[in-house]
């Protein structure tokens, strides 16, 4: 894959979607402007959304928003999983199928509103009038293919009806749009594996990236809201397979020591001397892996691979395998909403691919991908709480529990839930109907949320693996830094060898790891206690020195 081409497209993409929604984002604030007749809701919507985040932060994620959506429709069109090509031409056209079938007069019902088809239709014969009639017809298709797809991938697909819309990039047709210079990137031949929509994000941060770094050498500290776009690297493949085929592919030959899974793995190290102490599988539906710090689901969507062979070589219907995997075998979880959105449709994407579009559409199974999010209770709301799940429940760990989230994007998987059990918890709690008071329902949504979030940092997981992130004491936020100098003493010199530790807790015991890390644990005396840790109390089965380039 050529990389190059990626990032080069993927950085000046940015530039443009950030111009043309800013430009957008003025038009539409005019005070005579069409949308403030017609859509007065939705004005009022965006200026009460620009008051809350700022007028850059606003446009920064449209930009995103629309670059995510249309590098995942080019994915889809590409792999046939799109009935037409909503951002991508037949064979011999130059425009997007989508826009040549309606002006031949065929448009989707089941993906356009009745009054949508009307004004498409309206504005393509000319009884519409327009400046741009091709446009707005395009445009309208594009929100109803985004529509039409959210019920499949709610996370990557929002129902468009706010400003979103209203911010839409106008030059989508022209041979300089992002579509346009965005397919001639997003080849069939780079479409072929879903890691192109990692790459295509790290790229487009990349130059956030830079700023903070930046920022780093002036002494700024990293905030909250920055870590993801500091920390965040992909994972090169050949790295993905060494970790998740001597940990996930490691225990299932340990308990089918006759599998034939060993010639799919080329970096699998097999143990020198026969081994007893591990986890014992009665069958692949058991097994849970994790990654902690899941980016875009690099390392999910290998294990995906993994385990397909593992259900195939188990006599599993070809049809029932994708979904038994996401429904029970594979968990992320991730600080940053884009990331996290890009490796739930990373996965989405493996499924598809096994099954065909109109498999994929039916199956009812969704990826077990947690965002993070920071959730607060006043003391008032907290007697909500107690009046909620009843005196029983209430106890000191749940209430403790429901405090540690406050600062979840700052402290991401290192958070340990006090509650031991929060997914019966939650269970309880969410059985529970307060629809007629509207203040206990918003608390009570609020509680279920924490206790899901805690229950992804339980340690239920016979495997881990993760690229964590890296970011020394002298980057991080005073209350971050101070956490993990009361949490992780032992390990506060970098987020890096706190995962560690922090992973081993994820773990059930016997369970297997695999890790990408600086080498520095291995020679800095600031490390030792990480050192002393990993050999005296943990097992290492394999390691390698990567050289600089590796990072």
């Amino acid at each position: 894959m050529d990389t190059s081409k990626l990032k080069k497209f993927a950085q000046a993409a940015r530039q443009d979607l950030l111009e043309q929604v800013g430009s957008k984002l003025a038009f539409v604030l005019k005070p005579e402007s069409s949308a403030r007749r017609e859509s007065p809701l939705v004005v009022n919507q965006l200026e009460k959304a620009m008051a809350a985040k700022g007028k850059r932060d606003l446009i920064d994620q449209v930009a995103y928003t629309w670059f995510n959506r249309f590098c995942a429709l080019r994915f889809m069109d590409v792999n046939g999983y799109n009935r037409v090509g909503v951002v991508s031409p037949a064979e011999g056209q130059t425009q997007a199928e989508i826009l040549a079938e309606a002006k031949s007069g065929v448009i989707d019902d089941t993906q356009s509103s009745r009054k949508d088809i009307d004004q498409i239709r309206g504005l393509l014969s000319g009884s519409i009038p327009s400046q741009d009639a091709q446009s707005e017809a395009y445009r309208l298709l594009i929100v109803g293919s985004c529509n039409a797809l959210y019920e499949r991938m709610p996370y990557m697909f929002e129902r468009i009806q706010d400003f979103t819309e209203l911010l839409m990039p106008d030059d989508l047709l022209s041979e300089n749009s992002v579509l346009a210079r965005m397919r001639a990137v997003m080849t069939p031949e780079s479409c072929q594996d879903v890691e192109v929509i990692g790459w295509l994000y790290q790229f487009y941060i990349s130059e956030k990236k830079d700023e903070v770094s930046a920022g780093l050498k002036k002494n700024i500290k990293v905030t909250a809201e920055n870590i993801p776009a500091v920390t965040q690297l992909f994972t090169p493949h050949w790295i993905v397979r060494y970790l998740v085929e001597n940990s996930l592919g490691r225990l299932w030959l340990l308990n089918r020591p006759g599998s034939r899974l060993v010639a799919h793995m080329e970096y699998y190290i097999a143990p020198e001397q026969s081994e007893t102490d591990f986890i014992k599988i009665s069958g692949p539906e058991e097994i849970k892996i994790a990654d902690p710090a899941v980016g875009s689901g690099h390392m999910l969507t290998y294990a995906f691979d993994l385990l397909y062979a593992i259900y195939e070589e188990e006599g599993y219907d070809p049809n029932e395998i994708p979904g038994l995997i996401i429904q029970h075998n594979l968990y992320g979880i991730e600080i940053d909403e884009r990331a996290g959105a890009l490796a739930s449709f990373a996965l989405e994407m493996k499924v598809a691919e096994k099954l065909g579009r109109r498999r994929f559409f039916k199956m009812s199974a969704k990826p077990n991908v947690c965002v993070l999010e920071d959730v607060t209770f006043s003391e008032s709301e907290m007697d909500d709480v107690r009046s909620i799940v009843g005196k029983d429940l209430y106890t000191a760990d749940l209430r403790e529990t429901l405090t540690q989230f406050e600062q979840a994007t700052n402290f991401g998987s290192l958070i340990v839930p006090r509650l031991k059990d929060p997914a019966e918890t939650a269970r309880l709690i969410e059985a529970k109907d307060f629809s007629g008071d509207l203040l206990l329902t918003e608390v009570h949504e609020r509680a279920v949320k924490v206790l899901r979030m805690a229950e992804y940092l339980s340690p239920k997981y016979h495997v881990v693996v993760a690229n964590p992130p890296y970011m020394g004491s002298k980057g991080m936020n005073d209350l971050l830094a101070k956490w993990l100098k009361d949490n992780y003493p032992d390990v506060k010199s970098d987020l890096f060898s706190a995962f560690i530790v922090r992973n081993t807790q994820l773990t059930l015991p016997s369970g297997q790891l695999g890790f990408m890390t600086p080498f520095v644990w291995m020679f800095i005396s600031s490390y030792e206690k990480l050192s002393e840790f990993i050999l005296k109390q943990k097992t290492l089965t394999s390691l390698i020195q990567l050289e600089y380039s590796g990072f």
